[in-house]
């Protein structure tokens, strides 16, 4: 008997109702009549808010929330997450210019990434936004910067832990990196801000993201606190801030759970009833960025041609890697998985079959679904790919063969 396939983990975030996938409450079908054109992205933002709405459940009453926008970078996105979040965090320049555009507060927008120029510190600083230095020569760079915009820079310390987070899809932290200060090197960078005209505020300790195992967050949120209890010391003023990062993965691929929200939450509460008093009321920060809006989209293409080659069959959409270099398994991936997938406008379908979904580009690399069991589709039906609402367009190659760029929409 051969082995039953794993399934990928139950996908609740849409409905489905007779048999075609709603996004926002709208059917998937009216949804692109609407938004007049495939390729799109589309937004759910209750889903978003729900979700926020569950981390404020499970996690300390007093944790700070904040959204890292590199996830979504979308403007409208961008401006819902504003209003649900304690912060955001912005990984560039234009970032930046995005988050400026919201309601929230500049104090709660603190900016990360190594190699920032002399024009982001300089916006940075101008905008009294929170930066967080990545190296000792960014340190010089923004006190000298500062004094000549008669600011003083409002900075975190980055921190290159001396751990990593375990299981992580990637690793952020530990052994050599280019984000962050080497935790051994930072209380002789503390000593210099102190002599700087720069504005403590305390540490950003980012270890690794996209992790499903609560043993091994647990175990990274016990060492980054001990970290920071350790840095304080050495630290100018007491810290008023200690972002802990995030880490907290979705369910992409077959044999993936979800996270145990709860009991990530219950262990952090544990941690920080010892972890508080050292700390002096520093505000405890987690960023999230994929694990906010990742679940809230989908991608949505049409296929144009049927067909198939030596046993196989093929559906071939207007959409493809150009548009989601992650579901084509080309962003990270080391052995190819299926993202989720389903046909959009008839999810169950009167009749199964095996079949890989394709792209248009001239590269047998757009691959969005790998001999997946689907609903039987034709020609104008739409596939619909799950889990696409982090890392989508702005991490994929848009330009490459000059095919026409997706559009995005909040639902």
């Amino acid at each position: 008997m051969t082995a039953a396939r794993p399934q990928h983990a139950p996908l609740i975030q849409f409905a489905v109702v007779d048999d075609c996938l709603q996004v926002g409450g709208i059917p998937l079908t009216r949804l692109a009549q609407r938004v007049g054109q495939t390729p799109f992205y589309a937004y759910d933002r209750a889903a978003m808010t729900a979700r926020v709405a569950e981390l404020r459940q499970h996690l300390p009453p007093d944790v700070h929330l904040h959204y890292a926008m590199k996830a979504n970078p979308m403007p409208a996105v961008v401006q819902h997450m504003a209003t649900l979040v304690d912060g955001i965090d912005v990984a560039s320049g234009g970032e930046l210019r995005v988050a400026l555009d919201t309601p929230m507060d500049p104090l709660h927008i603190s900016f990360a990434g190594p190699g920032k120029s002399d024009a982001d510190l300089s916006m940075a600083i101008a905008a009294g936004i929170v930066l967080n230095l990545e190296s000792e020569g960014e340190m010089e760079r923004a006190a000298a910067i500062g004094a000549r915009l008669g600011v003083t820079p409002r900075v975190n310390v980055r921190v290159n832990p001396d751990f990593e987070l375990k299981s992580s899809g990637m690793k952020m932290g530990g052994g050599p990196r280019q984000f962050g200060v080497d935790a051994e090197r930072v209380p002789a960078m503390l000593d210099r801000i102190g002599a700087l005209s720069l504005d403590f505020y305390g540490f950003h300790i980012f270890s690794g993201s996209q992790n499903l195992k609560v043993a091994a967050l647990q175990e990274a949120h016990e060492k980054t606190l001990a970290l920071a209890i350790r840095l304080a010391q050495s630290a100018p003023r007491p810290p008023r801030v200690v972002n802990i990062g995030g880490g907290f993965g979705i369910p992409y691929f077959p044999g993936e759970e979800r996270l145990d929200l709860a009991q990530v939450g219950s262990n952090l509460a544990a941690l920080l009833e010892t972890a508080r008093p050292p700390l002096q009321g520093a505000r405890i920060v987690i960023e999230l960025g994929r694990y906010l809006v990742g679940e809230a989209g989908v991608y949505v293409c049409r296929i144009v041609d049927r067909k198939e080659s030596r046993g196989q069959v093929y559906l071939i959409a207007d959409g493809g890697l150009h548009h989601h270099l992650s579901a084509s398994g080309n962003f990270g991936q080391v052995i190819r998985k299926n993202y989720p997938v389903v046909i959009g406008n008839r999810v169950q379908g009167d009749a199964r079959e095996k079949v890989s979904v394709v792209g248009p580009l001239c590269t047998p690399l757009d691959l969005l679904a790998d001999g997946m069991e689907l609903a039987h589709a034709q020609p104008g039906d739409l596939v619909a790919v799950l889990q696409s609402g982090a890392y989508g367009m702005t991490a994929s190659p848009g330009a490459f063969l000059s095919q026409p760029a997706a559009v995005e929409v909040l639902v």
